[in-house]
């Protein structure tokens, strides 16, 4: 019995040494085509980033971000959670580069409002994590001038129409819910029929908002949050998502419904990890280039 103690101990020790060493810096590029644009409009290179979870010294995953610019996407969406300090704003002002200058979106995460406090990793798989309102505060306000600083347009609670070559994309967006501050109704109606296609954004995908959105006939959601369950069981997946979203949603892209309509929902699995946990386990950080087409 001690014998197998000891190589079970051995083998969980392993999968640590490589989920923190290795596949925490494992970052990929993946790629998608979502058929949601009229017939006959071109293709359009959607760059998808989310739970960046910045520190200054995360050298490896500044060095993937900085490269990112070279995709040259139509289009950048980031769906939060970008820091893990206050300090890291101008590292990644330095690291997004040039994609500042290319037409984005984005909205806020809760490590974009609040410090990361620790939290037992094992405790998400009873619950979700809650909101800390004795947490320290993250300088959102010179995170979000600094996003803008080139053109992208803060969608917290916002509903906009931009042109992005050519085609008139419809956005909406709610701010974070896994601290219950969406507020549906700022965004709330059906889908302009003159866009080509009406996308929403949030940082967690929670099913209220999900639905909602799929009522009033968005297409296309972007979300992210759930970092893909982080820890995946090989074979089976995810084993939590940390809000309502089913585990088999909690990365890439799906075809959901919602009452009647139904919609294409893209989950990043994000590139980072909170700075209390920097593990990884069959699920590799992760930026999207989604390429949407015309619809068949």
């Amino acid at each position: 019995m001690n014998k197998w103690l000891r190589r079970l101990g051995a083998l969980a020790l392993g999968c640590f040494a490589y989920g923190v060493l290795i596949e925490n810096r494992a970052f990929k590029l993946r790629r998608v085509n979502v058929p949601v644009l009229p017939a006959g409009s071109p293709d359009l290179r959607v760059l998808h980033i989310s739970d960046l979870h910045l520190l200054r010294t995360d050298k490896s995953r500044l060095k993937f971000i900085s490269t990112l610019a070279g995709l040259e996407p139509d289009l950048v969406v980031s769906t939060g959670d970008n820091l893990a300090e206050p300090e890291a704003v101008e590292s990644l002002r330095e690291a997004l580069g040039r994609l500042l200058q290319i037409p984005g979106v984005f909205v806020f995460g809760s490590s974009d409002y609040e410090f990361p406090r620790y939290r037992n990793p094992l405790s998400y798989l009873l619950k979700t994590s809650s909101r800390d309102l004795n947490a320290a505060q993250m300088p959102t306000e010179r995170l979000e001038q600094m996003l803008a600083s080139g053109g992208w347009q803060n969608l917290t609670g916002q509903r906009m129409t931009l042109e992005v070559n050519g085609l008139p994309l419809e956005f909406r967006g709610v701010d974070d819910a896994h601290l219950a501050l969406d507020d549906y109704r700022l965004v709330a109606g059906h889908a302009d029929k003159q866009a080509a296609v009406s996308i929403g954004v949030t940082h967690a995908p929670y099913e209220r908002v999900l639905n909602a959105m799929a009522r009033d006939r968005v297409k296309l959601v972007f979300a992210g949050h759930t970092h893909g369950g982080q820890v995946c069981v090989p074979l089976y997946g995810a084993l939590t998502t940390n809000c309502d979203l089913n585990p088999k949603y909690a990365k890439g892209l799906s075809r959901l419904r919602g009452g009647r309509h139904s919609y294409y929902l893209h989950v990043s699995a994000g590139l980072g990890t909170s700075p209390f946990a920097p593990f990884r386990f069959c699920c590799p950080p992760e930026a999207t280039i989604l390429t949407l087409t015309a619809r068949k």
